[in-house]
């Protein structure tokens, strides 16, 4: 017979989750002010050159005789950064000093001596739709700036890149560049006036949250001290909570959102041995994550359960309580019913049936994200 871990064995059962295989780094450039260089005139080197001063660069662009699209952004103010035109070849001389640089190669002999020459000046280079010799590559792109989001399939599947920005793009509101720029502003008054810890990160999930409303700030974003100095008194009251989540049938995908949303907001986990590793996965990083015993019989209580999931509340912490199946055993029900008799605030965050119903529920559990109503 199987022996129960009792919660005062209680261990650290599960680490964070490490990094999965990467096929390449994603890696956010800023290049305001910087030079970089653009070796070519062609309709392709002005998108980049156009990205290039988009990111405030002050991009060079060596072509005797730039084509129609290029001459034309020449011709325009860029929204930032500046152009700067030089009516030549380039050289390995163009290359000195650059941050970064991207060749249009005629062909692969071209290539190689451009990649050739800027690995000689210590500068990263691109050439376009010529992966062999490129140190870095461009990706699709939401800009939501100072959001940005890129994505890259590292050249496996362009249009598949191009599918999933497509997709980013409707869940993303323009007004979140408002929100962004908001926190950038405020950043530092919220650090100086929330400790690091449950109250600071409540204020960043509510602001979050306003975010995705698709509403600009009201006034620009001026009430956020009234929301912080709430917060801040609120801290002498802090207290904390249980909630008791159904982890489903096994894996993750059959989770519903408010398991998620309660899982990335906990400070504790605490879990049976049923609980599979991908559902622990799905938890902030910095959570702890304590293996425990299960329930001690039929329409019982876990009493030491109970007794540690109730001393972690005290403590301010939020507390998450993982159990298999929907949460609606006779057992759950008495954990809930002997945390709400010692005054501690929990509550029932329903999952899937068992298996048999996996499949279904985790249609409708799609569904309503599909429809972001859950």
């Amino acid at each position: 017979m199987r022996r129960l871990r009792k919660p005062s064995e209680a261990v650290e059962g599960v680490r964070a989750p490490r990094v999965g295989k990467l096929a390449c780094l994603p890696v956010f450039l800023p290049l305001a002010g910087r030079p970089v260089l653009v070796a070519g005139g062609s309709d392709a080197a002005a998108w980049k050159a156009e990205l290039l001063a988009a990111a405030g660069a002050e991009v060079h662009v060596c072509s005797p005789e730039p084509g129609d699209a290029m001459r034309g952004l020449l011709e325009d103010a860029a929204v930032d950064g500046r152009l700067v035109h030089h009516a030549r070849d380039w050289s390995p001389d163009s290359l000195a000093g650059m941050a970064v640089a991207l060749a249009d190669a005629e062909d692969d002999r071209e290539a190689e001596r451009f990649a050739a020459a800027a690995k000689a000046a210590g500068v990263p280079c691109n050439v376009i739709d010529r992966p062999d010799f490129c140190d870095f590559q461009f990706g699709s792109i939401v800009n939501r700036s100072p959001v940005v989001v890129g994505i890259s399939t590292s050249g496996a599947a362009p249009i598949l890149g191009q599918a999933i920005r497509q997709r980013i793009e409707t869940l993303l509101p323009n007004a979140l560049a408002d929100w962004a720029a908001l926190a950038a502003r405020i950043r530092t008054g919220v650090m100086a006036r929330l400790p690091a810890g449950r109250r600071r990160r409540l204020f960043w999930e509510d602001f979050a949250g306003q975010a995705f409303s698709g509403r600009p700030p009201v006034g620009g974003g001026r009430d956020w001290e009234a929301v912080v100095s709430r917060l801040a008194l609120a801290g002498a009251m802090e207290t904390g909570s249980v909630t008791l989540v159904g982890a489903g049938p096994g894996p993750a995908e059959h989770l519903t959102m408010k398991a998620i949303r309660a899982l990335q907001g906990a400070d504790v986990v605490l879990y049976g041995e049923g609980v599979s590793g991908e559902v622990l996965d799905l938890a902030r990083r910095e959570a702890r994550r304590l293996l425990v015993a299960g329930v001690s019989g039929k329409g019982s209580p876990d009493r030491e359960g109970v007794a540690l999931a109730a001393q972690l509340a005290a403590q301010g912490r939020q507390v998450v309580r993982l159990v298999p199946g929907d949460g609606s055993s006779e057992e759950a029900a008495a954990f809930l019913d002997a945390l709400h008799r010692q005054g501690v605030a929990s509550r029932l965050v329903p999952g899937v049936g068992d298996a048999a119903d996996g499949e279904a529920a985790g249609v409708a559990v799609v569904s309503r994200r599909a429809m972001g109503r859950e």
